[in-house]
């Protein structure tokens, strides 16, 4: 009997969870007497004022509705022309940061080649051996020959 009592206890919290959601979505001042009136069996704002877990919830919901107002007005304020203008620049860094990455891509790449063809590929896997993460993050990025290392170490040796 007492897991009734339980689960009728999670479905109300469910539809107050869902209550809150709907005001917050519609930016509707959330309110103890806001979600009373919606809830079918909350009658009065006390009863969610006065129950702990109810008040906790309902702070949460209004904490979240205030910083989502805040940065709404703050973008409000901005002129679309600013936001372009600072969207653009961002793409632009973007675009620069990504063709750095390529070129020190190619740098690296070239590089652990001319250590190989130089016959110090095993001196350099020694150096990485503890560094498994860091030879995988180098193959996704590609900056690792696609030739299996291990076979140039003995062909070096």
């Amino acid at each position: 009997m007492p897991t009734n009592k339980h689960n009728s206890k999670n479905q109300g919290d469910e539809l107050l969870i869902q209550i809150l959601d709907g005001l917050l979505q519609r930016d509707e001042d959330i309110t103890a007497r806001a979600v009373a009136r919606l809830h079918p069996n909350i009658g009065h704002a006390s009863t969610i004022t006065r129950n702990p877990t109810r008040s906790e919830l309902l702070a949460q919901y209004q904490t979240k509705q205030q910083d989502i107002r805040k940065h709404i007005g703050r973008l409000t304020k901005r002129s679309k022309e600013s936001t372009a203008a600072e969207l653009a620049s961002k793409d632009q860094r973007i675009a620069e940061l990504e063709r750095q990455v390529d070129l020190l891509r190619s740098s690296h790449l070239a590089m652990i080649r001319a250590v190989g063809e130089l016959g110090g590929m095993s001196k350099w896997m020694k150096f990485f051996e503890n560094f498994k993460e860091v030879r995988d993050q180098l193959h996704k990025l590609g900056a690792m020959p696609i030739a299996d290392l291990e076979n140039l170490t003995r062909h070096t040796e």
